[in-house]
């Protein structure tokens, strides 16, 4: 079986993290950090990650909804609140992408595979005393944030004649370059909800678009505009687990 480098760096991260997580927890939780106004607060906890949700593409062949052929999304990540309002992470994510052509007469289509990994900002609008040591109220149920970050993106897309999804019979198009499964540089910003389930657990709804380095996410570029770069976004909704508790 075949692995692409994204992965492998994903799983060796992943056990990585699994190995000193607990021991950084344990360290962290008994020391006091405190904000500009002296309020107490425990960094952390490290919360794992699970999501799923749907891929849509943006770019030469399709620059509005109407046009795509989403593909599906899932997603494995760990967060870690460095302060109050403020959490970092990373995260893997495995997606399909694909699109019918917006211009008729060209009849192009296609369907790429992708894998991302890329460490992120999470800023947290709202007050939130379950962030605190010593809170003086119930920690807030619902919490709006703001994402940012970078990393890399692995694609690897087909391109053919038709309209619709293609089938077993489906004959590709020649790539416009020979060198997929090929890598890019993405930048997503994107906004989500928090909702507080239990002390451990938390839901999440997130919407995230992704800027890339390239213009071949789609195997169209000489074919199409190879001045714009094209994008991607992310609508997920996502599980968070903190095994050690607040």
């Amino acid at each position: 079986m075949k692995y692409s480098p994204v992965l492998l760096s994903t799983l060796l991260l992943a056990s990585f993290s699994a190995h000193t997580a607990l021991a950084q927890e344990t360290a962290e939780r008994r020391k006091r950090h405190y904000t500009a106004q002296a309020r107490p607060y425990y960094r952390g906890p490290v919360r794992f990650t699970l999501g799923a949700g749907v891929g849509l593409y943006n770019g030469d062949l399709a620059e509005n909804l109407t046009n795509n052929l989403p593909g599906p999304s899932i997603s494995l990540g760990a967060l870690y609140m460095m302060r109050p309002h403020l959490v970092v992470g990373g995260e893997f994510t495995y997606f399909q992408l694909g699109a019918k052509d917006q211009i008729p007469e060209r009849g192009i289509a296609f369907q790429g595979r992708n894998e991302s990994l890329v460490g992120f900002i999470r800023y947290e609008f709202l007050h939130d005393e379950g962030e605190f040591a010593g809170a003086r109220s119930p920690a807030a149920l619902i919490k709006p944030y703001l994402k940012a970050g970078a990393g890399f993106l692995l694609y690897n897309p087909k391109s053919y004649r038709g309209t619709d999804r293609p089938l077993p019979t489906t004959e590709y198009l020649p790539p416009e370059v020979n060198d997929y499964p090929a890598m890019a540089l993405v930048a997503p910003v994107g906004l989500g909800l928090v909702f507080r389930l239990t002390p451990q657990i938390n839901a999440t709804a997130e919407a995230a678009y992704y800027f890339t380095s390239t213009d071949r996410l789609d195997d169209v570029s000489q074919r199409g505009n190879p001045s714009l770069k094209d994008g991607y976004g992310l609508v997920e909704l996502k599980l968070e687990y903190a095994p050690w508790g607040r």
